[in-house]
């Protein structure tokens, strides 16, 4: 009997675990704390191992608490999606209650975790969660310039290492934002692509225009252009401190125009397969640059 007791015991406590995970989205956590530490090795002269753990701490609970937020918000419409209504919340097995308590916490734990490193951070930190929460996720359902407003706390991340390194907004924190603010037009319209059809049956606006055409993809081809700029400009030393050698430009501009290639693809195609690269290829671009921007950092 004991023995039956705990299996269910082990077996519940996977369960919540599991829950958790998919409300705070580990994965897509995780990787935002990755970019937020690369931004903090570029800019700062020595590493200190205490901030960089509260980076990671603090960043975490940012983005969780966000994706918590949100799904809250979006419970109804994660119940019409296929790939979401197997969340905790639509599925019924975390009750609403329990998942805004979940977001609190992480909201005030993330804030003043950031807080102790600077107010800066702190800032930056409720900034993002506020933008992604009380405006990107309810403007999905009114109009797609709801993109563009979650961008901005999307890009907050790598800006946040280097404000948390130097405890000063400028330039190089600046350019560093930018890069990031453009490069989620391709990737997400690329994901708005895959799933025009799931995002049309629950009302979301996640294409330029509402429309799965070349005009939307014409968007996706200009926002890369611009996204390739500015993860080249540190060669010309126009952005402060941050600065990169010319074959790390030249390695960061080639990865962009491959990206670019597979956009160019999907304007010749309009086919999921196309879209689905250039998704992939976004990823393994915004994972690949920051890491050349630190190796290039520590061979000056």
């Amino acid at each position: 009997m004991n023995s039956v007791s705990s299996v269910h015991t082990e077996s519940s406590v996977k369960s919540i675990y599991k829950d958790f995970k998919q409300l705070t989205k580990v994965g897509l956590s995780i990787s935002v704390v990755f970019t937020s530490i690369t931004g903090y090795l570029l800019g700062a002269e020595t590493i200190d191992y205490t901030t960089v753990l509260l980076l990671a701490l603090g960043g975490y609970l940012m983005v969780g608490a966000s994706n918590a937020f949100n799904q809250v918000i979006e419970k109804d419409i994660d119940a019409v999606m296929q790939r979401t209504k197997n969340r905790p919340l639509p599925s019924g097995r975390m009750s609403t209650t329990t998942a805004l308590i979940i977001a609190t916490i992480f909201t005030i734990a993330g804030i003043a975790i950031l807080y102790v490193i600077n107010p800066k951070c702190a800032l930056f930190g409720a900034i993002s969660i506020f933008l992604y929460t009380s405006a990107y996720t309810p403007l999905k359902a009114v109009t797609p310039l709801a993109v563009f407003v979650g961008a901005i706390p999307g890009a907050i991340p790598f800006m946040l290492g280097w404000v948390a390194a130097t405890g000063k907004f400028g330039i190089e924190a600046g350019f560093l934002f930018m890069i990031q603010f453009f490069w989620q037009f391709p990737h997400f319209w690329a994901i708005g692509w895959l799933q025009f059809e799931e995002y049309n049956k629950a009302g979301l606006h996640m294409l330029p225009m509402d429309k799965k055409d070349k005009g939307a993809v014409v968007q996706i081809i200009f926002y890369t252009c611009i996204m390739i700029l500015m993860s080249i400009a540190p060669v010309l030393k126009v952005t402060g401190d941050l600065y990169i050698y010319p074959l790390t430009a030249v390695i960061i501009f080639l990865l962009g125009m491959l990206m670019l290639y597979y956009a160019i693809q999907l304007y010749k195609t309009e086919k999921n397969t196309d879209a689905r690269k250039l998704m992939l290829m976004s990823v393994f671009y915004i994972t690949i640059v920051p890491i050349l921007y630190v190796v290039d950092k520590f061979l000056h």
